[in-house]
């Protein structure tokens, strides 16, 4: 049974690019423009629930019960302060996933059946920055991969890694897993290396990286500390404005292909 909704994974085996923040804001941006989306959070470390204002004692079920087939989607997606947005917060025991799910048959699988039965616009898939079993599920899962890259020195080595498991896993485990686009984030105009890394990487993907760029932006750092995305928390600061032009094009993208 083919998912109702589109799927898209946000990954890079590379930490601290932006993952889960474009994750966050792009997901509220979505919901924004009147799509509903469903943000489930992968990552042990739970920021993406945290950025969205659920905290620890609220995350008593969540992704690890859909991953272990103790409960539906729909039975452990909480609101958000964001209509139109839900999440599946990573609770507790998500930390111990990778163990419980190396003993399972179909152990990659098991989001990609959770998700099957759910209904919806977008789901978004924060995954963990490393290549395991949690990442593995995400892959598995989705129809494509969005992928930010941060304007640093080593962005290429990073984003070669992503590409070649992508392509792995298309060969293996989920053949319909396409570049869903490149995102740079975290990007510094009065430094000439964001520039030098933006060319660089334009001239590799061409197409597949998104026109609209991420600044490096003191608002989307604070934001989740309240707890709040950052179009909630300072809409009108470069960063938020940015994920509004980021889900626009992506939109716009996808009316393209199903055209």
């Amino acid at each position: 049974m083919t998912p109702v909704a589109k799927v898209i994974a946000i990954a890079n085996q590379k930490g601290g690019v932006g993952k889960t923040t474009t994750a966050i804001n792009l997901a509220t941006a979505l919901a924004a423009c009147g799509e509903r989306v469903l943000l489930i959070d992968l990552d042990p470390q739970g920021n993406a629930s945290t950025g969205l204002g659920i905290g620890i004692a609220a995350r008593e079920r969540g992704t690890y019960a859909a991953l272990m087939g103790e409960a539906s989607l729909a039975e452990v997606a909480l609101p958000t302060i964001v209509p139109g947005l839900t999440v599946v917060p990573a609770e507790p025991d998500l930390a111990g996933a990778e163990l419980d799910l190396a003993m399972l048959e179909r152990r990659e699988f098991r989001l990609r059946t959770a998700i099957d039965r759910h209904d919806g616009d977008y789901v978004l898939i924060d995954c963990p920055p490393s290549l395991g079993l949690l990442t593995l599920n995400g892959l598995v899962a989705a129809e494509s991969v969005l992928i930010p890259l941060q304007c640093e020195f080593f962005a290429l080595e990073g984003i070669s890694q992503i590409t070649r498991t992508i392509e792995r896993i298309r060969a293996n485990l989920n053949p319909r897993l396409q570049l869903q686009g490149i995102v740079l984030t975290m990007f510094d105009r009065r430094n000439n290396l964001s520039d030098l890394v933006a060319t660089d990487v334009r001239s590799v993907f061409g197409g597949a990286v998104y026109e609209t760029v991420i600044p490096r932006n003191v608002r989307v750092s604070e934001a989740p500390s309240h707890g709040k995305p950052v179009l909630l928390y300072d809409l009108k600061s470069p960063g938020a404005q940015a994920y509004v032009r980021l889900a626009a094009e992506l939109l716009k993208r996808e009316r393209a292909v199903a055209a």
